[in-house]
């Protein structure tokens, strides 16, 4: 018996959707997978141990908007891009202080950081340059963020003198850098082994031996952590909460209702490969496209994002925003959502 091409088309249609019920209905998951000043003599004295727990880090500001079919807030943002504080408040360890002989710090949750002789911590700024060295922080900056001068420097244990270098701030001042990039102290850091600066605006991290940022790059790409206030939910490998939209759908395919502007205040999560995450549930883990052609990951096939207003690990400003938005818990149902 031949096969008209109406019926064909209905045959694959009706196939196309009951492999989108497997993924997104069932058990069955989809899988997707510079100027050397090494020289200097070392500072004498110091605190003592270096050694330290990862604080909170800086202040998250609520963000601006209207509309409650992006789930924009109507807050004010009152922390500056670069993570200076908009006050320009100054804690006494923020002075800018003569680095001495530099430490290698072994950090709990971040790895390897690089600290000054009396154990503070050293950040770098992700809107400078390291090729050629620039530093892009001053005025109310550069109070938040203390440059760590270029004089007086040596290297300790674990430091390779030839990395360190200086570099020419605006002011015609000498700035420490390390393999090309400037470093800096941060304001609130008010103890030896402080990192409260880590991760503030998404910009700032940490100074590794090497330079390069001392960041949560062990941490699996998605995984969880226990909220005080929410119970267990999900964060990216920045430790950042990962949240959905009411508005979005799942099926019978994931479908995203945040477009456009909508997308500034809440970025999506780019794939993610199940074997990479830790304690989430596979039912329904899966990536889609966008109509952009941009590839997000979903949970239980509900797409998922992060919320630009949280500055830091551990913040939840998203939460409840719009009444559209909250955090996700690891089977992809929303948390703390009325009904649900």
């Amino acid at each position: 018996m031949k096969t008209s091409w109406r019926s064909a088309s209905l045959v694959a249609s009706a196939a196309a959707v009951l492999a989108l019920t497997t993924a997104c209905g069932q058990d069955k998951a989809t899988d997707t997978s510079s100027q050397n000043v090494g020289a200097a003599a070392p500072a004498a004295g110091g605190y003592g141990s270096v050694g330290g727990t990862a604080g909170a880090a800086g202040t998250a500001g609520a963000g601006t908007g209207t509309g409650t079919d992006t789930g924009a807030d109507t807050g004010t943002d009152t922390t500056a891009g670069n993570g200076a504080e908009a006050n320009g408040e100054q804690a006494a360890a923020g002075n800018s202080a003569a680095a001495g002989q530099l430490n290698v710090v072994t950090n709990a949750k971040i790895g390897k950081v690089l600290a000054s002789g009396s154990g503070r911590t050293m950040y770098r700024f992700d809107a400078d340059t390291a090729e050629p060295p620039k530093s892009n922080c001053d005025g109310d900056c550069a109070t938040a963020w203390p440059p760590v001068p270029a004089d007086d420097v040596s290297a300790g244990t674990g430091v390779d003198a030839a990395l360190l270098g200086e570099v020419t701030r605006s002011d015609g001042s000498k700035q420490l850098t390390i393999g090309g990039w400037a470093a800096y102290y941060y304001a609130k850091d008010t103890s030896p082994g402080d990192i409260k600066g880590q991760g503030v605006g998404g910009k700032w991290y940490g100074l590794a031996p090497d330079g390069k940022k001392a960041t949560l790059a062990a941490q699996p790409g998605l995984s969880t952590r226990n909220d005080p206030k929410l119970g267990t939910i999900v964060v990216d490998k920045n430790g950042m909460t990962v949240y959905r939209f009411l508005k979005d759908k799942a099926w019978p395919k994931p479908v995203s209702a945040c477009v456009g502007a909508c997308l500034d205040k809440w970025p999506v999560v780019e794939p993610v490969a199940f074997k990479s995450t830790k304690g989430i549930k596979e039912k329904g883990y899966m990536n889609f496209t966008r109509p952009d052609g941009a590839e997000q990951q979903t949970l239980n096939c509900s797409p998922i994002y992060t919320f630009i207003n949280d500055k830091k690990p551990g913040d939840t400003n998203g939460q409840g925003v719009g009444g559209t938005w909250y955090a996700v818990a690891p089977d992809g149902k929303l948390v703390g959502a009325p009904n649900q």
